[in-house]
């Protein structure tokens, strides 16, 4: 028992610190969007939504980054929300909410613009608080991400194409009225 207490001990040790990447209040290493309509940052809180022109948005951040931890608290608003994670560049996605592709919820699996999804998240419906806050963590590694939702691992893929640095986004999907709000936005550089 002693041993298995060390192991547990170590290995949460090497985990690196996460630093806040959203400060909360406004967009300070974030490159907002022209004409922006959809972004706002208020009491801790990003808050996204869509106009009645349905038009997407990606909110992406001013550095880009290589090995990474991100964890976000999220809590889905109105309408057919349809949102993620952008890793590296827009050929990585880690969705949030209903893909509009295959019309139902696949939170926490990638999505890759010629692939599609090309695993899915496991476990979600019985995980995910649809009316509550929740948090995803995902840590890249090279070509390798792996998601965590509320604490459970839920997803691991390796995207051959996927690039070694770049910004990370989060994405108002096109083609949809809804709204997503964001806290807790941090970021541990591995």
């Amino acid at each position: 028992m002693l041993l298995l207490l060390t192991a547990f001990n170590s290995s949460q040790a090497q985990e690196p610190k996460l630093k806040k990447i959203f400060n909360g209040k406004n967009f300070k290493g974030w490159k907002l969007p022209e004409n922006n309509v959809w972004w706002s940052a208020s009491k801790g809180i990003l808050f996204v939504k869509s106009t009645a022109e349905k038009k997407g948005s990606i909110l992406w951040t001013e550095k880009s980054y290589e090995n990474f931890i991100l964890q976000s608290d999220f809590l889905m608003g109105d309408g057919v929300v349809d949102s993620g994670f952008f890793l590296r560049s827009e050929d990585d996605q880690i969705q949030i909410g209903i893909s509009g592709s295959l019309k139902r919820d696949m939170t926490g699996s990638p999505y890759l613009p010629k692939l599609r999804y090309p695993v899915e998240a496991k476990g979600v419906k019985d995980i995910l608080k649809p009316k509550e806050w929740n948090t995803m963590k995902i840590k890249v590694v090279d070509k390798t991400y792996t998601v965590w939702l509320n604490g459970v691992e839920v997803m691991t893929y390796t995207s051959e194409k996927m690039p070694a640095s770049g910004p990370i986004g989060i994405q108002l999907h096109p083609g949809n009225e809804m709204s997503i709000s964001f806290k807790n936005i941090r970021l541990a550089k591995l």
